[in-house]
C-alpha cells in the first residue's frame, strides 16, 4: 500500500505567462479587480525597481569576492514576488524583511548602501526603522524565522493601538513579514501563526518559496504544499505565481486590506527560486538539479515584466534608460563601499540599550582606558 498523501492542489494565482502573454488563471479571478490599481507608469517602476535591484545585486557578489564584505545574500530571481508584494503596502504598513529582501528595500526607500554596511559588519543593525525614510522596514533578521514572533507582536500592539480596522484608509495599518521555505520548519514561524491567529492580528505573512533551505530542497522539508500549514492554525492561504509582480500585487493587495479591515492574519505562498547561492559562502553546483535550475531561468521575472511591456507598447529607448540607471547605481554603490570607514570600537556600547545604561558606561570606559595604555607604554 502506498503511503503517499493525496492533496489535490489548484493551479497558482497567475495573471502573466513566462512568455509576458496576459492569460490569468482562474484562481486569479477573484483577486483581478486589484489590478485596477495599476497604470502604466506604476508598472514601469515594478520593472525599473526589478532590474536596478539586480545589478544591485550583481554588485553586491563581485564586492564580496573582492574582499569588501564577509558575507552577501543574494536575491537574483525573487525580485518579481518583493517588488509587486513591497507596492501592495502603504506607507503606514510596516515590513519584517528576512536577509534577502533587497527590492523590498529599494522600494520603500531603504539606503541601499545600509545593507552593505551590515553585511560588512560595520553596524549591529543597518538602518533605524524608525526614520520614516526607510519605509517603515525593520531590519534584516539573520536567524531564521525569528522576526515572524518580532512581526506578530507589532502587529498585536498595532492592534492595541486602535489602527485597524477604523475604516480610514490612512490609518488603518497592517505589517507584512517575509521568510523562506526553510523558515516555516522553524518552531517561531509555527509560534507566530498561533499567537497572530488567536489574536486575529494584522498580519500577511509572506513566503518565498525558492525551493532550498540552504542545500535542501523543500520536497524533504514538506510533503504537503506550504501554503497549506498556515490553515491548520486557522489562518486562509493562498499559493501565487511568485515571478509574476501582478499576481504577488494582486494577491498582497486584497490580504493587506483584510489585516487592516481586521479580519485576522493571511499567508501567501510565492513560487519562486534562488537562482544563485544561498550566500556567497554556498556552491549550489554541489546539489541543485541543472535541469531545474534551466527551468526557472526561463521564469525570469524581470524578462517576463520586459516582455509584457513591450507587448503594451514600451519603447527600447526605456529598457536602455533603465539599464543605465542600474549601472549608475551599482558604479555608485560600489565607490561608496570602498570609502567606508570601520567604525571606533567604543561604538559597540552606543545602541546595546534604547537609555544610557550605566553597565555599558562603565565598559566603554574600561575600553577607552585600556587603549590608552598602550599609548602610555609607547611614550
Amino acid at each position: 500500500m502506498s503511503d503517499a498523501l493525496d492533496i489535490t492542489t489548484p493551479k497558482p494565482v497567475s495573471f502573466l505567462t513566462p512568455d509576458g502573454e496576459f492569460a490569468p488563471t482562474p484562481e486569479a479571478e477573484a483577486f483581478a479587480d486589484r489590478l485596477d490599481l495599476l497604470d502604466e507608469t506604476t508598472l514601469r517602476e515594478f520593472y525599473r525597481h526589478m532590474a536596478v535591484v539586480r545589478r544591485f545585486d550583481q554588485e553586491g557578489i563581485n564586492l564580496q569576492r573582492q574582499g569588501q564584505m564577509a558575507l552577501w545574500v543574494p536575491s537574483h530571481g525573487q525580485e518579481g514576488a518583493q517588488v509587486g508584494s513591497a507596492f501592495a503596502a502603504r506607507a503606514q504598513d510596516h515590513i519584517f524583511p528576512s536577509y534577502r529582501e533587497h527590492a523590498v528595500a529599494h522600494v520603500r526607500g531603504v539606503e541601499m548602501l545600509d545593507i552593505v554596511r551590515l553585511l560588512r559588519g560595520v553596524t549591529h543593525g543597518g538602518w533605524n526603522p524608525n526614520d520614516p525614510t526607510n519605509g517603515n522596514v525593520h531590519t534584516y533578521c539573520l536567524v531564521i524565522g525569528s522576526h515572524s514572533l518580532h512581526a506578530t507582536g507589532y502587529a498585536m500592539g498595532v492592534q492595541r493601538d486602535g489602527l485597524v480596522g477604523t475604516g480610514d484608509p490612512e490609518v488603518d495599518t497592517a505589517v507584512l513579514c517575509y521568510f523562506g521555505d526553510g523558515a516555516t520548519s522553524q518552531g517561531d514561524v509555527n509560534e507566530a501563526f498561533v499567537f497572530s491567529a488567536s489574536n486575529q492580528s494584522p498580519n500577511v505573512f509572506f513566503l518565498q518559496n525558492n525551493q532550498w533551505a540552504i542545500s535542501v530542497p523543500v520536497t524533504t522539508q514538506s510533503r504537503t504544499p506550504l501554503y497549506l500549514r498556515s490553515r491548520g492554525f486557522g489562518i486562509p492561504s493562498v499559493q501565487i505565481d511568485g515571478n509574476d509582480p501582478l499576481a504577488s500585487f494582486a494577491v498582497t493587495s486584497a490580504y493587506l486590506d483584510q489585516a487592516r479591515a481586521g479580519e485576522g492574519p493571511r499567508f501567501i505562498e510565492a513560487l519562486t527560486y534562488r537562482i544563485g547561492a544561498h550566500t556567497s559562502s554556498d556552491d549550489p553546483s554541489k546539489y541543485a538539479d541543472p535541469e531545474q535550475h534551466a527551468y526557472w531561468v526561463a521564469r525570469d521575472p524581470i524578462v517576463r515584466m520586459e516582455k509584457y511591456l513591450r507587448s503594451l507598447g514600451e519603447s527600447d529607448g526605456f529598457f536602455a534608460e533603465v539599464a543605465a540607471e542600474a549601472e549608475d547605481f551599482a558604479a555608485d554603490i560600489r565607490h561608496r563601499t570602498l570609502a567606508i570607514e570601520p567604525p571606533p570600537a567604543s561604538s559597540m556600547f552606543d545602541h546595546v540599550y534604547s537609555e544610557p545604561h550605566p553597565v555599558m558606561a562603565e565598559q566603554k570606559l574600561w575600553l577607552e582606558r585600556y587603549e590608552a595604555s598602550f599609548e602610555e607604554e609607547l611614550s
